[in-house]
């Protein structure tokens, strides 16, 4: 089968196409036909090597210290099932499915296998393929996140970064949940934001979002450029402060935990396993969550698709056509 592979970190230039062998499912595993998958900012991490300093050891041991243990990236797909193991039960053959590959990566190939009690599950019905591949990471991440901060109804939260995959749907995700979400974006994004349904959007190259008076019970942080000091000026006396990018707490933050109520949310993965994309299936299905897709590329033009996320302007989504013939 076909895969992109890299042997060594660097560029978008290290990964090649090329041939490598095709998986067979284990007892209790589903075998994929991979129809898209997407760029991810954690694809480009991965494959760069670019992460803080703190946490340059843990990920080299989970990485490969010289060269990647995992030479396949790709942390999230949606296909139709080929073939499953004995013991599966869930799925069966030709079920189109989604699901997030975080863990073992691997959706940049023709075929990948999955644990069927992983995160995957089947394909939301009125979505294409393309899609369905940049829901497991970005929307399943921002629904863990929110469900930690206890959202309520009436609530009123502030998402920065709200033209980004994670943003974009936090933004839909606290709107379902009943919150009056403000959104902060650049000029360019503006419009686009006010579709995802945001009751204020706020341009950061013109206003500060910390001096508008308004104060906020749970500010989503989805990129990590925004100011701790200004967030917390904001930030109700009880409020969370959320930050998806930041694994470890600064000082401010630590002094933050110490002597106030607000409660404080970092970096860190949400649970494997399939009940978040189920509940994200329902919301699809049912109209109340869109995906943002800004562009789409052929398998073979993965080095331009990393090339372009790596600049870091996209907005929501970019996605790989593994099978050119997978809009159904």
């Amino acid at each position: 089968m076909k895969a992109i592979v890299y042997t060594k970190y660097g560029p978008p230039n290290v990964l090649q196409l090329t041939e490598v062998e095709k998986p067979a499912p284990k007892e209790n595993e589903i075998l994929v036909k991979v129809k898209a998958t997407t760029v991810t900012v954690a694809d480009i991490r991965s494959r760069s090597f670019t992460v803080p300093p703190a946490f340059w050891l843990p990920a080299r041991i989970t990485l490969g210290f010289r060269q990647p243990k995992k030479k396949i990236l790709g942390m999230e797909l949606a296909g139709e099932v080929e073939s499953v193991g004995k013991y599966v039960k869930k799925f069966k053959e030709g079920d189109q499915v989604f699901a997030a590959s975080l863990v073992g990566f691997g959706a940049y190939a023709e075929y990948k296998c999955l644990s069927e009690d992983g995160p995957v599950t089947l394909k939301p019905s009125n979505i294409t393929y393309e899609e369905a591949a940049a829901i497991p990471i970005g929307a399943r991440t921002a629904l863990f996140f929110l469900r930690k901060a206890n959202i309520q109804s009436g609530q009123k939260v502030l998402v920065y970064g709200a033209s980004g995959s994670v943003g974009s749907y936090a933004v839909q995700i606290a709107k379902y949940f009943g919150a009056q979400v403000t959104g902060v974006c650049s000029t360019k994004n503006v419009e686009m934001v006010k579709s995802l349904g945001t009751d204020k959007v706020i341009d950061y190259t013109i206003e500060d979002f910390s001096s508008t008076g308004e104060t906020y019970d749970v500010i989503f942080e989805a990129v990590n450029k925004s100011s701790f000091s200004n967030c917390m000026k904001v930030l109700k006396k009880d409020g969370t402060y959320i930050n998806i990018t930041e694994p470890l707490p600064s000082v401010r933050m630590l002094w933050t935990k110490l002597t106030s109520s607000q409660k404080i949310l970092l970096s860190r993965n949400s649970p494997e396993t399939s009940e978040a994309l189920n509940f994200l299936k329902e919301l699809v299905e049912k109209g109340m969550l869109k995906v943002v897709i800004d562009r789409q590329y052929l398998f073979e033009e993965i080095v331009e698709a990393h090339s372009y996320v790596e600049k870091g302007h996209k907005k929501g989504n970019v996605v790989i056509n593994v099978d050119h013939n997978s809009k159904s």
